[in-house]
Order: structure tokens, then sequence, then C-alpha cells
């Protein structure tokens, strides 16, 4: 009988970690590596940024060199979808007709766009997630050539400076009345405008999309129409408006979802034989306040490496505070905790200025520091994450004072 494997269904950071992981843990056996996507498995976040702009090709974001795989002795399955769990029999079904029979199963699934609705048939309304997105949308990507950005979220705004960079004029449409205002504070939504507005992008908020017309051949405008009754006419549109758990394999298989596939702290599913880890899960999290989804590089990796020690015997518990990054311009924003729920923020800097000098927004919950938006402040950043982890809060007075050294805090 053919010795089972640890089988990872997901090739992207999760996967790839908990993959390397679990040799470093001492396991033995077989491990097998599902990837949808054919390319060797890459990082994610210079889609919006060095990829799209052309600064690095697909080979200079490689998660690993496929020497690392082999290796390590895991099997690359690339181009792959799995497409069935059979959890009587330990097995996993994949497109390409292969069966897949595991020891343990990781379901490092990710996550998957959300779409806008109605079908938009022109090949100029793009979305953004995987390698091939990001290269489709450079070769639309022309100086001159307008671009309209359904969403301003992070990966709206990334984009939007990429391609205000290579000279198109960008307009980013948000139906919220502010860009980031499920995720951060009206400080940081106003001093992000003001800077985008400072490079000429255009940023419209309140503005809800009901329909998209044109572009059916490459020479044809595209013709956004708003429901205040504005049109905006573009030669390409990315749609970034979120993205959701992929699920579906678990949901098929009978495993508790809500938002996510549900997950122990141990990052077990309702099946014993199977864990996951990264975007696609729910888990148990004391920064956010109960089962919380998670879509950052941080939380895939280091969820993916407990829970590979978990998968060979350990009990291990993932409780590491979540941070985020992005780059905009030449800004870096550095994010530590979750910032749900606050009553009160604290600024330390001057946000209204666009000079280098930075600012950080505080957020608190009941007098307690949960979270910290960083611009341009390293020194800041490393101190909160390591007061959030620890619980601590200093004193007020000493976070908005800049004669105060970060570095105190923790005194």
């Amino acid at each position: 009988m053919t010795e089972h494997a640890q089988v990872v269904v997901g090739a992207s950071h999760a996967g790839v970690s908990l993959a390397l992981q679990l040799r470093r843990e001492g396991w033995q056996g077989p491990i097998q590596l599902v990837g949808a996507e054919t390319q060797l498995p890459y990082h994610r976040p210079p889609l919006s940024k060095d990829l799209l702009s052309g600064a690095k090709n697909l080979d200079g974001i490689l998660l690993r060199p496929e020497k690392v795989y082999s290796d390590n002795d895991i099997e690359l399955i690339l181009g792959a979808v799995a497409t069935k769990i059979d959890r009587n029999a330990r097995s996993v079904s994949l497109d390409c007709g292969r069966i897949l029979f595991y020891d343990k199963l990781a379901l490092c699934t990710g996550a998957r766009v959300r779409e806008l609705p109605g079908g938009h048939q022109s090949n100029r309304i793009l979305y953004l997630r995987t390698a091939e997105d990001a290269l489709r949308l450079q070769r639309f990507a022309t100086a001159g050539n307008r671009a309209v950005i359904i969403g301003g979220g992070y990966i709206g705004l990334e984009a939007a400076a990429v391609l205000q960079k290579l000279g198109l004029e960008v307009t980013v449409l948000e139906m919220a009345d502010r860009v980031l205002e499920r995720v951060t504070s009206e400080t940081l939504s106003s001093y992000l405008t003001t800077l985008h507005a400072m490079y000429g992008v255009s940023i419209k908020t309140q503005t809800s999309v009901v329909g998209i017309t044109g572009g059916e051949d490459e020479t044809q405008p595209i013709s956004v129409q708003c429901a205040d009754g504005q049109n905006y006419i573009a030669d390409l549109i990315l749609i970034g408006i979120g993205v959701l758990p992929e699920m579906s394999l678990a949901k098929s298989a009978g495993l508790v979802t809500d938002n996510g596939i549900v997950v122990t702290e141990t990052g077990m599913t309702s099946d014993p034989n199977i864990f996951a880890a990264g975007d696609c899960t729910s888990h148990p999290n004391r920064f956010g306040g109960g089962l919380t989804r998670l879509e950052s590089v941080q939380n895939a990796n280091d969820q993916a490496r407990v829970v590979a020690g978990n998968i060979l015997g350990k009990q291990a518990v993932y409780d590491m505070v979540p941070w985020f990054w992005s780059d905009q311009y030449d800004t870096k924003l550095q994010m530590v905790g979750i910032s749900r729920h606050y009553d009160r923020t604290l600024i330390r800097g001057n946000p209204t200025s666009l000079e280098k000098e930075g600012f950080c927004v505080f957020y608190l919950r009941d007098g307690k520091l949960i979270a910290a938006d960083c611009v341009g402040r390293p020194k800041e950043f490393m101190a909160i994450k390591q007061l959030i982890t620890k619980g601590i809060t200093p004193e007020l007075i000493s976070l908005t004072d800049e004669q105060v050294e970060p570095g105190s805090w923790l005194k």
C-alpha cells in the first residue's frame, strides 16, 4: 500500500510555509503541495507593486527557488485544482485525475476576488489576485490611458499609485464615505486621499457603480455609470472590492465554515485529520475578539508554521499579533493590531503634512492600546507590536510626546 502523505492544498504563502515547516518538524514521509496555478509559488504583495510596475519579473518574486522544494523532497503538483475530499478514505481528488491519500490534510486555499455583478465581457475589465492578472493589467497600462479603479481599499490604492507612476490618468471610485473606511480611522483616510491627490489621482467617495458598458473591442472606450448620474470613461478598469475566503472544497466536504473554514486555536477543523491555515481560516484570535479572518502574509506564514507542528502531534496555540503593510508612492504604511471597535485615537506627529517625518495613529478601547497605524515610523511600529503582544499600555501622554523615544514605552 502507498504510504500516506501530508497533503497541502494551496501553494501560496501559507501552503509553502506549512510544507517546509513539516520537514523542519521532522516529518520523514511524503509531502504533496497542490497549487492551482502553473507557476512556482510567488509572493502576492508585489502583484500590485513591483510586478505591476515592471520593477520585478515573476522570477524575482518567487517564494522559494524550485531547488528548495526538491531539496526538501516536497512534491509540487501545480496547475491542479482539488475538487473533492473523501473524509472516510482520507483522499483528495484533483481535476487532473489524480487521487492523493493523506495522513493529515492541510487546507491553505486562500481567498478569491469578490466580483462586481453584471458579467462584464471586456478583456480590459480586470481583477488583481494572481500574477497572470498583474501581467495582463500591465499590458494595458499604457501612458496616457485612462484607468478607473472601482474600490478604494489597499489593492485599489496601491495599484492607483503604480498606474499613476506609469503615466496613466487614474480615477478611484469608492462607495463608502472615505477610503479604507472599514479598517482605519478618518485621519489615515484623509492623509491617503491628500497624498493621492498630490500625485494627480482623483478619488471619488460616496460613489456607487451601477453599470459598465462598452469596451467590446480594443478601440472602444469603456463607460462606468454611477448612481449619482456621473459617467467615467476609461481605457481600462480595475475592480478591487475585496476578497472572499475560498472554502468551497471545505464546505462540500461537510466541514464547519463561518466566514472562512472554522478552526481551533491549534488550526484543526471540525475533522481531526484536516487542518487549515491562512486567509481561508476563521480562527480564535484574542486581538480580534473571537473568530477572526485575516488577509495578511504575516498571518498566513505564522499560522501555517504553528499548524505544521500540530499536524505532527504538537498542541501549540496560534497567538500572534496581526500586522500588515502597504506601499503607496514612496510612503510606507505599517499597521499592527486590529482597530475594530476602538473608542479613541491618539496622534503622534502631524498627519496633515506630506513631508517625510511621518506620523502614527494609536487606537484605544476602554483605555487600552489595541492597534496602531504608522506612516514612515518604523521605530514606533516595532515598539507598538511588542506592547500589543504583551498587553501593555504606556502612559498615554508619552505616546503623543515626540520627545519620548518609542523604546522607552517598553520599560
